[in-house]
């Protein structure tokens, strides 16, 4: 059964029922499209709905789908009610948590009296589970990445800024064959390395630097994502003991990952840890996250998510302790959960690296 089919068969959709998707991520995974505009199912019909740039890619990605093109002076929604109306369909699903307030209430004019229901993110819950081709393509980006590290770990010296790092690390992923970075990179040197989501800025490493690096490739349209925090010449002793700390933290996690596990259960295994050490305050952000076109999706690994992990989830492991003044420690990989465990889809070393 396609993707399609299983949304529709997941909302239940009837004859005269239609779905709307407009997040470009939901329409990237239930069609192949990449471009911009609306996807359009119902029961006897599946649209691409876009204006005059995308015809071409729309027919090509998605060979699959009708593609409509709107006219000057006309709007999507406005094309999408006409293939509505001519399909007799008087209730459609869409996605409200991503619809601006202003294009939903002109959709809402564009279609009169069909009704409009929440999708309640139905796509997003397809999507939690990879499949193969899936897995393998986060995979690929995963060793794209890794390949990546392998290279920056050679050319960090004292006087480079962390701009500078990072525009390698960068360039070396898309040289590698990376469509684009899966999201801003962090660098994150010294007493940066304190702010999990640092900015790279103009400071210039120094001996003695921890050096978070945190990045991932994109490939095929999934994502990676991993981080490792390296010494540029030999650490303070806090700072090896903080890394010890993370380091034990991650593998005990990495390695509790299997199918059953409450998330939330997993992630306490990291703050017992981490807490006994006497850093419980220094680990305020969850273990972990879903990966995958998004490069953060659901299941979380959180104090708060109950989800139960299952076989084809991707999720990244990443405690860390962050101290204000000194730096910090961040050490994660993108895991896959398979029928009796799990496997990390990273193969850089986790042990600390001194450059």
């Amino acid at each position: 059964m396609g993707r399609t089919e299983r949304l529709m068969d997941v909302c239940g959709l009837k004859a005269g029922e239609g779905i709307i998707i407009h997040k470009p991520a939901n329409v990237f995974y239930l069609s192949g499209y990449t471009g911009e505009g609306l996807l359009l199912l119902s029961r006897g019909l599946s649209a691409i709905v876009t204006d005059f740039r995308y015809v071409e890619q729309a027919q090509n990605q998605a060979p699959g789908f009708e593609v409509h093109q709107i006219s000057t002076g006309e709007t999507h929604a406005q094309v999408a009610a006409s293939l509505i109306h001519g399909a007799g369909i008087t209730g459609v699903y869409y996605e409200d948590d991503y619809v601006t307030v202003r294009d939903g209430r002109k959709l809402k004019e564009a279609l009169g009296e069909v009704q409009l229901w929440s999708l309640d993110m139905r796509p997003e819950q397809l999507r939690e589970i990879k499949d193969d081709g899936e897995a393998a393509l986060i995979e690929k980006a995963c060793a794209i990445s890794c390949e990546a590290f392998d290279y920056i770990i050679t050319q960090i010296k004292p006087g480079m800024t962390e701009k500078q790092i990072q525009r390698a690390l960068n360039f070396r992923m898309l040289e590698l064959g990376a469509d684009d970075v899966a999201f801003d990179t962090i660098v994150a040197s010294g007493p940066n390395g304190s702010l999990p989501h640092a900015i790279p800025g103009e400071r210039q490493i120094e001996k003695g630097d921890m050096i978070t690096l945190d990045f991932g490739a994109k490939f095929g349209g999934y994502c990676a994502d991993m981080t490792r925090t390296v010494a540029l010449g030999q650490p303070g002793s806090r700072m090896r003991e903080i890394y010890d700390i993370v380091l034990s933290a991650q593998i005990a996690c990495q390695e509790a990952l299997a199918p059953g596990r409450v998330s939330r259960d997993v992630d306490a295994i990291a703050r017992k840890i981490i807490g006994d050490a006497g850093y419980a305050e220094r680990f305020g952000h969850g273990l972990g996250h879903a990966v995958g076109i998004d490069i953060h999706e659901n299941p979380r690994l959180s104090p708060t998510c109950m989800d139960t992990l299952k076989p084809g989830h991707v999720v990244t492991v990443e405690p860390g302790i962050y101290v204000p003044g000194l730096g910090g420690v961040r050490i994660e990989n993108s895991c896959l959960v398979t029928d009796t465990g799990a496997r990390s889809l990273v193969s850089a070393p986790r042990e600390m690296i001194i450059l």
